[in-house]
């Protein structure tokens, strides 16, 4: 007979830091405490020590064990080129493709990786339609703006995820796209109708419930036309009632992070806990701390065996785990089962770079300086992304500037992190690019960031002639419109920047489609 502790067990999911597993992790698996496991970017190294890591989780755990991970591809990806596995575009990229056969090869390549190294949860496909450009969390993690065309795209995405045996996860319901406020930070806030739900956020969630998903995850956003008290996290309104009854879905149900403080600047984790669990919630996330994870845990086990969480609830929520584990858990035999084959092969290195060069947008043209010519002298002035900085900063070039010069060498680069935004570094860049016939700056989502834009905007005051390759969001093009031409790439992954080099060479002509509107579309 299982007992409660491990029933409740079952509902938390857990994160650590470190490349190995923790002895106080390794104890709660064979104890039950824990159900599932989150890998982030601080546990991954190669493929090798990922297979390691997961087969001693797998090892360790008293049940059948998920392992999931944040692999929406784009920029948030927790499995990337430099630790050995194929990257691939984002989301707003494979919007531009407008191709659903292209999303769903992309997402067959990511989840027969996360398959080879020991993962087979996914919180993935993000499919928040794109409202608010300035909201700080989606960028370029929108399909789009058209409710249709992101409901066919999510719905290819969750056939790629899923015929490669990984639970795809819709994400995050019932929409993350209408807000500036980041809920990392606080408690994001929205009014309005239900009827522009149903007609806008939900129609996506309707799209990928009818193809089968087996996960949806609930957002930390208060939506005050459905519930006046609690965020969706922790609102039965939203879950039992909208989720459930309303759509129908029969699938699991889980949090994002509970130690974002959306949810900590109001309730303790045991309370959350709790809360969670009477809203209807599957599986609780508590990403980082050991001690919350504890707390949570022993909060939910004391309103269990005192009765205010229903032991009919934490049934419900068993079972939806069972069948989960029925039809993705590993066998023993799976486990790293050829590994060098499946992971980084060049197969699934073309998907990505025919998905990439298909996503990229020229949104204006000059046949003068574009594609670029060994006859012009060209100066690169990149502002780098997170993920490159420190390497920046310790001397080595960023991957768009190291495969320009492989393929070009007429041209020569400065690149600028957040921390150089000095009026020294921008100088030096504005020199450079007064020099050369032709400036190619390349921006990362500046109508964000005024820092970046200002530095921006004085070095292309300079310059004669600009190319400019947005390559994150596509709202920089509104930002600097004296551009002559304009590439936009809709995000910065590895494929990504490769295929923006590969346009500029002339390698091929780029034909994707805007999947949303710019900035003055939005404002109008």
């Amino acid at each position: 007979m299982t007992t409660l502790e491990t029933k409740i067990g079952r509902m938390l999911a857990v994160g650590f830091e470190g490349l190995e597993a923790p002895a106080y992790l390794l104890d709660w698996l064979r104890a039950g405490r824990v159900g599932t496991v989150i890998l982030f970017a601080r546990n991954i190294d190669t493929p090798e020590q990922v297979a390691r890591l997961t087969r001693t989780l797998h090892a360790a755990a008293s049940e059948p064990l998920m392992i999931c991970i944040d692999q929406e591809g784009g920029a948030v990806a927790r499995l990337r080129a430099h630790n050995g596995f194929t990257e691939s575009p984002g989301a707003m990229a494979l919007g531009a493709t407008d191709d659903e056969t292209t999303a769903e090869a992309v997402s067959s390549v990511l989840a027969a990786e996360m398959r080879a190294v020991g993962i087979n949860w996914n919180l993935a496909p993000a499919i928040d339609i794109t409202h608010d450009i300035r909201n700080p969390t989606m960028g370029t993690r929108s399909l789009g703006v058209d409710p249709a065309r992101v409901s066919a795209l999510a719905a290819a995405q969750v056939r790629g995820f899923q015929r490669e045996r990984v639970l795809a996860t819709a994400k995050h319901f019932p929409g993350l796209g209408n807000t500036p406020v980041d809920t990392h930070e606080a408690l994001a806030v929205i009014s309005g109708s239900v009827e522009y739900l149903w007609q806008q956020d939900l129609i996506p969630f309707r799209a990928v419930i009818d193809a089968g998903i087996g996960a949806i995850m609930i957002n930390h956003v208060q939506f005050e036309m459905l519930d006046s008290v609690y965020p969706s996290t922790l609102s039965p309104a939203v879950i039992s009632g909208l989720l459930r009854h309303e759509l129908g879905f029969e699938g699991l149900v889980v949090t994002d992070c509970m130690e974002m403080r959306a949810i900590t600047n109001h309730f303790p984790p045991q309370e959350s806990a709790v809360l969670a669990a009477l809203a209807g919630i599957d599986v609780i996330l508590y990403s980082h701390t050991p001690e919350v994870q504890s707390a949570a845990y022993e909060g939910l086990l004391a309103a269990a065996r005192s009765g205010r969480v229903p032991l009919e609830r934490i049934d419900a929520s068993n079972a939806r785990l069972a069948a989960v584990r029925d039809s993705y858990a590993f066998k023993s035999d799976e486990l790293g089962e050829n590994l060098r084959v499946q992971v980084g092969t060049p197969s699934h290195t073309d998907t990505m770079q025919r998905a990439a060069r298909a996503a990229c947008v020229l949104f204006k043209a000059d046949d003068e300086i574009f594609p670029i010519r060994p006859s012009l002298r060209y100066a690169v002035v990149e502002f780098a992304s997170v993920i490159e900085s420190g390497a920046v900063e310790r001397g080595d070039q960023t991957q768009f500037v190291t495969h320009l010069q492989s393929v070009f060498h007429n041209v020569r680069a400065v690149t600028l992190t957040p921390s150089q935004y000095s009026p020294e570094k921008i100088a030096a860049a504005a020199e450079l690019a007064l020099h050369a016939d032709v400036l190619i700056i390349v921006t990362r989502s500046a109508h964000m960031f005024a820092r970046q834009a200002a530095a921006a905007a004085q070095i292309i005051g300079i310059a004669r002639r600009v190319i400019l390759v947005s390559a994150r969001s596509p709202f920089d093009a509104d930002m600097f419109p004296t551009a002559n031409a304009i590439l936009l790439t809709c995000g910065d992954a590895a494929p990504s920047l490769d295929a923006a080099v590969d346009a500029l060479m002339g390698d091929f002509i780029p034909n994707g489609r805007l999947p949303v509107p710019l900035q003055s579309e939005f404002e109008s």
